[in-house]
């Protein structure tokens, strides 16, 4: 999504931490990502502010929803983010689930519950997402060389369930299954692009059939790997995950459409020099087989959260699937610094393309994005960050992200 305006609701965060219980070192577990910022609330009982109960492992956080951004208006809502461990075992990292519902003045909406769970001792992990969204946005065709100029509204209904359970079958190695169901309906777009010189490219792009202008189930379930060696969920300071899946879509499992999913997610943190000062990197790539609709193509630029890219943000700067196409491959790294008090700074960048074919990839085609950030460090105990970065990229202007949690 593109923000113009982003959130005015860092207001306050410095009066809710002075509220919060001393933090343990930071050496102890964080939660996932969530996308976006809470503000937290004090609960009836003699426990720590934004306790649940006598459960002092669990921080309970209503979530404020503002922004702003060109396709949607003002946009406004509320949420609620559950932090912590179920587990006394310090060898079981934080769980994690959000629900929040936002709407704007030009009628679009989102509700949305996502969870990362670990079970005591891990012997599960449990990771998926029920989203609903009424939402436009942009389209520019499919392909490494999508114009700019070629930007057309569409706007859709979209549903989307995943679900991803895994079993510890050895040492920080978990193995299982993905199920994942997206359903698009009520396909709409102008008959001419924004500017109104030519004909919407979403229906003059020959590479888009007619089929996939109109409503579309995508239904599908494999296999998935994870070896995860990281100190602490998508807020590391050291160790590496590298996580694989296959996804199967037929009409066996209800899909409209018939093709594979393959997904290789690679990530690696180390500190340079200290704890102040960490590395992080990640290689992601996706690839597909078959007849693949438009909304199930890889796509560089991923903002809007969910599970379809492990929660991760895929270069920041570029606009949500600015370049899609069925094969993908994307490389970002991130330099994490301590700053004072609970301020962090980071740098970032990454680069990535798009085409049809692997052997087609050309250096010419690849696509940048980066930019700079700060960092609150919210729920210290867990390591929950609240993120503001200001990124650019090809063929988009530069925005304001605001989230919550690093973006991988």
């Amino acid at each position: 999504m593109r923000f113009s305006f982003a959130a005015l609701l860092l207001t306050g965060l410095a009066f809710t931490a002075a509220a919060q219980p001393a933090a343990p070192p930071d050496s102890v577990y964080t939660a996932p990502s969530t996308g976006l910022a809470p503000l937290a609330t004090r609960v009836k009982g003699p426990q720590s502010f934004g306790q649940i109960g006598k459960n002092k492992r669990l921080t309970l956080l209503p979530i404020p929803v503002l922004f702003y951004q060109a396709e949607t208006g003002l946009g406004y809502g509320a949420g609620g983010l559950l932090s912590g461990r179920f587990s006394e075992d310090t060898l079981t990292r934080p769980s994690n689930a959000r629900v929040q519902y936002w709407t704007t003045t030009e009628g679009q909406s989102l509700i949305q519950l996502v969870h990362s769970v670990y079970t005591p001792g891990e012997k599960f992990y449990l990771n998926g997402e029920i989203s609903a969204y009424d939402i436009l946005l942009y389209y520019y065709g499919k392909g490494p060389k999508s114009l700019s100029a070629d930007e057309s509204e569409t706007s859709y209904k979209l549903f989307i369930i995943n679900q991803r359970l895994q079993k510890q079958i050895a040492p920080k190695l978990f193995f299982g299954a993905q199920y994942r169901l997206t359903n698009i309906t009520k396909v709409e777009s102008p008959a001419t692009n924004t500017d109104e010189n030519r004909p919407s490219v979403f229906y003059t792009d020959p590479r888009l059939t007619e089929r996939e202008r109109q409503s579309t189930r995508i239904s599908g379930l494999g296999p998935v790997i994870s070896y995860d060696t990281r100190d602490v969920p998508l807020a590391a300071f050291k160790g590496d995950l590298l996580d694989f899946g296959v996804t199967f879509n037929g009409t066996g499992l209800g899909s409209d459409y018939r093709f594979v999913r393959y997904q290789l997610d690679a990530r690696h943190f180390q500190p340079i020099g200290s704890n102040r000062t960490i590395l992080a990197a990640q290689f992601l790539g996706q690839f597909h087989t078959g007849d693949v609709p438009f909304r199930e193509l890889a796509g560089l630029g991923a903002n809007l959260g969910g599970t379809l890219y492990n929660n991760a943000n895929l270069m920041r700067g570029i606009y949500e699937q600015r370049f899609r196409d069925r094969q993908m491959i994307m490389f970002q790294a991130e330099i994490r610094q301590k700053l004072f008090w609970r301020i962090d700074g980071a740098i970032f960048g990454g680069v990535g393309n798009v085409n049809s074919y692997i052997d087609k990839f050309a250096i010419g085609d690849t696509k940048v994005a980066g930019g700079a950030g700060i960092r609150f460090n919210f729920i210290r105990r867990d390591r929950v960050n609240l993120r503001l970065d200001y990124a650019g990229g090809t063929g988009s202007a530069p925005g304001i992200l605001f989230a919550i949690g690093e973006a991988f």
